[in-house]
């Protein structure tokens, strides 16, 4: 999908015997993210819907269909590398910077949907600068939020309205503000002119907020847009998974998973755990856990994940990972090691 001034244009490749209006689920969307004013440079009732969908590749087809793959079974969509993280810094076992920009941002939507104030715009982000000592959070140097405006408001009272209505009542209990944290609230004094007005979007663009927030790598493939057929997406939630439940299971306190995959072929050509020191057992262990405990395959991580379910637009938003209600951030019981 991309987005720009007044337009909004779809395309891929699709196989599927559903039928539904893109025009319509585009302006529904567009709605609810809240660009509504019109004559603003883009709003749901004015936006020109593009619309240039096809059927899926036969060559690429051939290889993740069961019934037509060379191994028999349903295979990678694709070639590449997926990564999972996880760690004990927050409760959702997540890197404590991008939870917190997280979280900044839904106080900020929740306050703008109810009204509490009216001058906030739908455009908007946030980062946080978290000190480690030890690996361990120990304070927050920086928060940096860029916020969209009605042009009436003052930037003082956008300043004050943020600090105190949005960041301290969403990090204040967590004991890491301080009078030397420093705060950056539209640092340019100025954010009228934003969304696909202001700058153009691409699906894909922002695939390290998706993640976790630049603290475990990235294989460079982005999720949305994507079924879950495509290893970019599916295996990297599994990823996630495992690295949450190795952490859960107390059995290291930071790790990351790495699947490889070959397109085509239904299970992946690599594993890789590291803990960072951090595991009870050293990490080729690990990894044999993971292939013992966890079907790796596309099928199986589409089974256990329960990827066709039409889950994601609810759950997507602010980022994929560290949320509850959806299949990847469950915690399996621990499995006994040998």
């Amino acid at each position: 999908t991309f987005a720009t001034t007044d337009r909004v244009v779809v395309g891929g490749e699709i196989t599927t015997h559903a039928t539904f209006d893109v025009d319509a689920l585009v302006r529904e969307v567009v709605k609810e993210i809240g660009y509504d004013i019109e004559g603003s440079g883009f709003d749901y009732q004015t936006v020109q819907v593009m619309e240039f969908l096809h059927q899926q590749s036969p060559d690429i087809a051939m290889g993740v269909d069961a019934s037509s793959s060379t191994f028999g079974l349903q295979g990678a969509g694709d070639q590449g590398m997926m990564f999972g993280y996880a760690c004990t810094e927050t409760p959702e076992l997540m890197p404590a910077p991008i939870m917190f920009s997280h979280r900044i941002l839904q106080r900020a939507a929740t306050l703008r949907k109810g009204r509490d104030v009216t001058w906030l715009r739908p455009d908007a982000k946030a980062q946080v600068t978290v000190v480690y000592d030890h690996g361990v959070p120990v304070g927050i140097d920086t928060i940096v939020v860029s916020h969209q405006h009605d042009e009436n408001v003052q930037r003082e009272e956008l300043e004050e309205y943020i600090k105190t209505q949005v960041i301290q009542p969403t990090l204040g209990a967590s004991g890491l503000l301080s009078d030397k944290t420093k705060y950056y609230i539209n640092p340019t004094g100025r954010f009228v002119i934003g969304g696909p007005t202001g700058d153009a979007g691409l699906t894909g663009r922002k695939i390290i907020v998706d993640t976790y927030g630049g603290m475990g790598r990235h294989g460079g493939g982005a999720f949305s847009g994507k079924d879950p057929s495509k290893v970019d997406r599916s295996a990297a939630y599994m990823a996630r998974f495992v690295a949450k439940n190795l952490v859960a299971w107390e059995m290291c306190t930071r790790c990351e998973v790495q699947f490889s995959y070959a397109i085509g072929v239904p299970e992946p050509v690599s594993i890789l755990v590291d803990t960072f020191g951090t595991g009870i057992v050293d990490d080729e262990e690990f990894e044999s856990l993971v292939r013992a405990e966890f079907d790796l395959s596309p099928a199986g991580i589409i089974e256990q994940l329960d990827l066709l379910r039409p889950i994601y637009r609810a759950h997507m938003n602010y980022g994929h990972f560290g949320k509850p209600g959806v299949p990847w951030e469950t915690i399996l019981p621990r499995p006994n090691l040998h």
